[in-house]
């Protein structure tokens, strides 16, 4: 009976917390101008955006007419507030991840994505590909222009079983700025770059 009632406090805590979260859910407006803060000047005004409608459910709330996708920010998680952009090509890969986390397979993803691109289920960009990180937080956010106060950025290279050595890049991170191979060898291997100081 103990077990069942502390059972039964987790769930409504839980329920609690997500309804909570919901509160964070911005305008369709207000997170276009966050998304789209990730990508290059020249990429945003034509980029598809994807966010969260009332539900929490993730919907595009743009279509786009370019080549890139641009993710808002999951409002699950304010703390840290951060969205991306990314090349087309990447989002058969994006999406099956964001598949398996909704599964609850968020440790089994890399995994299962390794199997089915193996398999030819799944599809990797043929060339380098790029993606553009922009995160900050919640409370930090201009709801007129989408910045954040305290933003970072983080510029990501695919480069599926690239090998440090053919690139002329180190394998291990640094905090200089420096670009470096990330996941070594593997399906999912992508070229760092994290700049030492961010450019407002």
């Amino acid at each position: 009976m103990k077990s069942i009632s502390l059972t039964m406090i987790s769930v409504f805590v839980a329920m609690i917390s997500f309804a909570q979260s919901k509160e964070n859910i911005l305008p369709a407006e207000v997170q276009i101008k966050v998304a789209v803060q990730a990508a290059p000047p020249e990429f945003r005004e034509a980029a598809t955006v994807l966010g969260y409608n009332a539900k929490g459910e993730l919907v595009t709330l743009r279509k786009g007419t370019n080549d890139y996708t641009c993710l808002a920010p999951d409002y699950r998680t304010p703390s840290y507030f951060a969205a991306y952009c990314y090349h087309n090509s990447l989002e058969p890969f994006m999406k099956r991840g964001r598949e398996l986390i909704a599964e609850n397979k968020r440790k089994e993803r890399d995994a299962i994505r390794e199997k089915e691109i193996a398999e030819g289920k799944l599809s990797m960009p043929k060339t380098p590909t790029a993606l553009f990180g922009y995160w900050g937080s919640f409370n930090k956010l201009n709801k007129e222009t989408g910045e954040m106060s305290d933003f970072k950025r983080r510029y990501v290279i695919y480069v599926p079983f690239a090998k440090a050595a053919d690139l002329g890049l180190s394998n291990k991170p640094n905090n200089l700025g420096q670009p470096w191979l990330m996941d070594e060898g593997t399906f999912k291997a992508h070229i760092m770059i994290t700049p030492s100081l961010d450019h407002h």
